[in-house]
């Protein structure tokens, strides 16, 4: 039994599960030094949707941002999530581009990456690993925590061993949906703990309402480290309370040796960010509510709202408990993928398109068929050859890790985007959101040499988004 660490997620997840990532730069900088005194493990600030959401909805560069954490925090380790070979894009990319990505987030003040894929194939997050290592960054391995009938407790200590001998210096149980429960945890991290000797780190949102019994548990298996958030930003989609679970623990073999009252200094600030976000519509009622839908159907809070939402388009709402039925046929059929993004939205756009045109598989999305033919990485089941020859017909498959079809791209992009060069780290800005970034790169500009892009369209015409 030793101390338990926490990673604080107040400046990334917490914001990103309750009010789509719109916390600005501006309202971290208040919290950012007494952050930093606290004793965190780490501070979990950067990736996932934080750089789309700078650039697309706060006009603020997601580099600048780092580098502004890092200067304020000098004496915690700032931790980022990295979607492997999609780094935090929506598609593959080439080595060369997920290297340069990791050696520039490690220069720029990052010290952990937790590297995940949808699929836990491991072969797609080998190159993130390597450079990660060769930069001198610390590599968290996840676990993408899913249910199905494959995905046993030797199922989840196989994955685990493999990320370890990769080159994972610790391993994070992601429980993206709220799946897990307090004694499945506490059976899976002794499992765990058997099977790899590096530190294991434990993620769990509150949709379903058990989150913090399952950090207890797990606790009490012997996880090292937990995710918390503040408690004005936790609970819902988010995670357990940061100061509940420092209470929880405190005058146990397992006290985190954090100071209450240093951070009920920090939750009286966040609360006026929550009463700002209640205030504005950012922030739902609802999304602070449990949803014991999640356990019911295994099914992803997101995912079913994304359900409900695409049904109600169609006027086929009445349909929701068929397509709900229909999911894990879905998914049974392509293989078990764990329903996390991008395969959640996948499985479920096609569930409901197997239900509301009264045929399965009459109509295939392109990014179902991309599942099967294995441009996203290797299934946890193999697909049977019927299924894939039903779906994607005449089209070669894919049985290689995905990346090896990809060539170099890193001097393309820089080419294609060198007008906006601002800084080396505007190619990889580039690389992952196209359009989106010329458009900051555009506003940047106007707003360096005084244009009003509101009333100065050229830009728009010059480059047509």
């Amino acid at each position: 039994m030793a101390k338990v660490k926490i990673t604080e997620t107040v400046l990334r997840d917490a914001h990103q599960s309750l009010i789509a990532t719109r916390m600005t730069t501006e309202e971290m900088l208040p919290m950012l030094g007494l952050l930093d005194q606290v004793g965190f493990h780490s501070l979990e600030c950067w990736g996932g949707a934080t750089f789309d959401s700078c650039i697309r909805f706060l006009n603020e560069d997601p580099w600048e941002r780092l580098r502004t954490i890092r200067k304020a925090c000098p004496n915690t380790k700032l931790q980022m999530l990295f979607r492997g070979q999609n780094m935090l894009g929506y598609r593959h990319y080439a080595d060369d581009v997920v290297e340069y990505f990791v050696q520039k987030s490690i220069e720029n003040g990052i010290d952990i990456l937790r590297i995940f894929d949808a699929l836990n194939d491991i072969r797609n997050l080998e190159t993130s690993i390597k450079a990660a290592k060769k930069y001198h960054g610390h590599v968290q391995g996840v676990i993408s925590y899913t249910t199905g009938p494959v995905f046993t407790l030797d199922y989840y200590a196989n994955y685990a061993k493999q990320l370890e001998e990769t080159g994972a210096d610790s391993i994070c149980i992601k429980d993206m949906a709220g799946l897990l429960t307090p004694y499945g945890t506490y059976f899976l991290v002794k499992k765990l703990k058997e099977a790899v000797h590096i530190p294991i780190q434990l993620h769990s949102h509150y949709t379903s309402g058990l989150a913090s019994m399952v950090m207890l548990k797990g606790i009490e298996a012997g996880v090292d480290i937990i995710d918390t958030a503040m408690s004005p930003l936790a609970l819902g989609t988010s995670h357990p309370a940061t100061e509940s679970m420092v209470a929880a623990l405190q005058n146990t073999p397992y006290d985190t040796g954090l100071d209450l009252v240093k951070l009920t200094e920090i939750r009286d600030y966040v609360e006026t960010l929550r009463e700002k976000y209640l205030a504005s519509g950012l922030l739902n009622p609802k999304m602070l509510e449990v949803d014991s839908k999640t356990l019911l159907y295994q099914v992803p809070g997101g995912m079913l709202s994304n359900l409900v939402s695409q049904l109600k388009d169609a006027g086929k709402l009445d349909q929701l408990t068929d397509v709900l039925n229909e999911v894990p046929r879905v998914r049974k059929d392509s293989g078990y993928p764990p329903l996390v993004t991008p395969t959640s939205q996948i499985v479920g756009t096609q569930a409901v398109l197997n239900i509301i045109t009264g045929e399965r598989y009459k109509m295939v999305s392109n990014e179902f068929k991309g599942v099967v033919r294995g441009s996203y990485g290797k299934t946890p089941v193999e697909i049977s050859p019927e299924f894939r020859n039903q779906i994607i017909g005449d089209e070669e498959a894919i049985y290689c890790r995905p990346a090896d079809l990809l060539k170099p791209e890193l001097e393309q992009i820089r080419e294609e985007m060198k007008e906006f060069l601002e800084q080396e780290e505007d190619v990889l800005t580039y690389a992952q959101f196209g359009q989106v970034a010329v458009k900051f790169f555009e506003k940047r500009r106007d707003a360096k040499y005084g244009i009003d892009s509101a009333n100065v369209d050229i830009a728009e015409k010059v480059h047509p988004v």
